[in-house]
């Protein structure tokens, strides 16, 4: 948690559901589908202490599992005009009074904080101030709970993409070059029937994560002139001889941190320009992540990709209107912060701030044409004071038959 002067008469809030609220389910570690108030308070005598108001049937379970120095519910709070019979409005009037009791005159609170707390906070009179850091830099810097599930996410996120690579790789071309299933695929059941198509593709990856624990967000299995587009999702038949951009990203249902992992894959013979590509795309990872340490910033490490692509006569930036369909580049920033969130902060692009120990980033240059279609490669690594840990172990090639 960053450095807050709290005196005797300053509270820290968060608020909201931790089901949605992913600042505030980080600070109690404790899953909740209602609305939640966490605070810490100044004590009578000296001392803080940590309150986490919420529904009363889920007081014993919050007294075994959050992370919180004692636990109550609305009515233990309730002000003299008595409680909402709005869950969440009567949760907002609880802090409040919780605040007023404990003598409080000003509040801190993080950017998520649902307008009906700041506004029943105020009514009582306390003033709410916005830290724009708080719940950020705390998120950032990942403890080894947090490390393990992150680990774990992306081995299960590579045995996905593994599935999907291959799948493709070991399909058969038609005479007029469109995959049909074979190998890792047998039979005629599925969407797209006797043809290989992306959401067949994504449809197999989602049943195999689902069986895991895993929720899937919609992945990319992108081929051809799809993947120019970095965030096409990918639809329709799948073709020899084109590259097709896998990108994964599913939660963990029990820890609910993600994986995010991208691997490109090309059916058949690998045209001599997607080779080039391929290898520019992975010199620029290899030198991000040399780049990576604590103290650097996520500029400089996107400075590091985009020098190697520069170097191979690649652009940077998105295209002109007027572009060709040759125009070849890098679209997008280097990567990005994961944890609770898939993109969270720190980013590695122009304006990235300084990383920290314990920061997990996604490295995931890519390149994009037009007229060929996409590569992207991403690993995800965990920041050092030395370099990086490296949690991925699939390989990097086109071919995965």
């Amino acid at each position: 948690m960053p450095v807050i002067n709290l005196d005797a008469r300053t509270a820290v809030v968060m608020a909201g559901v931790p089901a949605r609220n992913d600042t505030l389910f980080h600070r109690i570690r404790f899953l909740v589908g209602d609305p939640t108030v966490w605070v810490d308070l100044p004590k009578a005598g000296g001392g803080r202490e940590r309150l986490l108001i919420l529904r009363d049937i889920e007081m014993e379970r919050a007294r075994t599992h959050a992370r919180a120095d004692r636990v109550a519910c609305p009515k233990d709070f309730a002000p003299t005009a008595g409680l909402s019979g709005d869950r969440e409005t009567a949760t907002a009037q609880a802090a409040a009074e919780a605040l007023r009791r404990a003598g409080v005159a000003r509040a801190i609170a993080d950017r998520t904080l649902p307008f009906i707390y700041a506004h029943e906070i105020q009514k009582a009179g306390i003033a709410v101030e916005c830290d724009p850091a708080l719940g950020v830099i705390d998120r950032r810097a990942k403890d080894p709970q947090e490390l393990a599930a992150l680990r774990e996410a992306q081995s299960v996120t590579e045995g996905a993409i593994r599935l999907a690579c291959e799948t493709i790789a070991r399909a058969s071309a038609r005479a007029d070059g469109v995959l049909v299933p074979g190998g890792a695929v047998k039979g005629s059941t599925g969407q797209g029937g006797e043809v290989l198509t992306s959401e067949r593709v994504r449809a197999l990856v989602d049943v195999w994560l689902l069986e895991r624990g895993y929720l899937n967000a919609e992945a990319i299995i992108a081929g051809g002139p799809q993947g120019a587009d970095c965030h096409d999702r990918g639809s329709g038949e799948l073709r020899t001889g084109q590259p097709v951009i896998v990108d994964i990203f599913p939660r963990n249902r029990a820890t609910r941190y993600w994986g995010d992992c991208t691997r490109t894959v090309v059916h058949g013979k690998v045209p001599a320009e997607i080779a080039r590509m391929h290898a520019a795309v992975l010199e620029a990872k290899a030198a991000a992540i040399a780049a990576v340490r604590a103290g650097v910033t996520g500029e400089s490490v996107h400075a590091a990709a985009a020098a190697v692509l520069v170097k191979h006569g690649y652009a940077m930036g998105l295209p002109k209107p007027d572009a060709p369909d040759s125009y070849c580049g890098m679209v997008h920033g280097t990567g990005h912060g994961v944890g609770l969130d898939v993109h969270e902060p720190p980013l590695l692009d122009k304006g990235g701030p300084l990383l920290v120990a314990g920061d997990v980033l996604t490295v995931e240059p890519g390149l994009y044409c037009k007229a060929l279609g996409g590569i992207r490669v991403e690993d995800m690594v965990a920041v050092t004071e030395s370099g990086c840990e490296n949690f991925n172990r699939l390989p990097q090639g086109l071919t995965w038959a």
